[in-house]
């Protein structure tokens, strides 16, 4: 249930924004990790919120997350969601509708942890700070694709005992601007 209520809040949010605001140019981008929802079975929902061309801010909501790209089968079983914050910085060419960007971000996991052979339990909650770089194409103002790259470091020594301090994850979004 509270995954709706996230996902109603950040829907919310973009259409009271878009109310806000007139621009010349699409302000707000809903979009979705179309890569690791086929990949690892995890959904990954974002908004962004651009304060200009070549600046956004960004909320994702990760369900199913999992640490790096490790898997669940074998009796190992997360239950894991997170949320990211991010501010992105596109190098952006006049006439050019695609750029880089670069983000750093600040996630925090929550859930647990099972492990397969003896019932151990380790809680995941803890928070990250990293940094991100990817290359966006839009077309029309309207349609987006980004793959990208990121890398976390976390800051919670269980999570650092089962896996590792440092965290690298990639994806490639698919958006939709209005």
């Amino acid at each position: 249930m509270k995954k709706y209520t996230l996902l109603m809040f950040l829907l919310g949010l973009a259409f009271y924004a878009s109310a806000q605001t007139e621009s010349d140019y699409n302000q707000h981008e809903i979009k979705l990790n179309i890569l690791n929802t086929i990949v690892q079975g995890s959904v990954e929902i974002g908004y962004e919120y651009f304060v200009d061309r070549d600046q956004s801010i960004g909320v994702e909501y990760l369900i199913n997350d999992r640490f790096g790209y490790n898997g669940q089968g074998n009796g190992k079983e997360y239950n894991t969601n997170s949320i990211l914050v991010s501010y992105n910085f596109y190098f952006l060419n006049d006439y050019d509708p695609a750029s880089l960007y670069v983000y750093p971000f600040f996630k925090y996991r929550f859930g647990d942890f099972t492990e397969p052979d003896e019932p151990f339990v380790t809680d995941m909650n803890s928070a990250m700070l990293g940094i991100g770089v990817g290359y966006k194409w839009v077309q029309r103002d309207k349609f987006a694709i980004a793959p990208y790259v990121n890398i976390a470091r976390g800051f919670s020594q269980e999570v650092t005992d089962r896996f590792s301090a440092v965290e690298i994850n990639a994806g490639v979004s698919i958006g939709y601007r209005f």
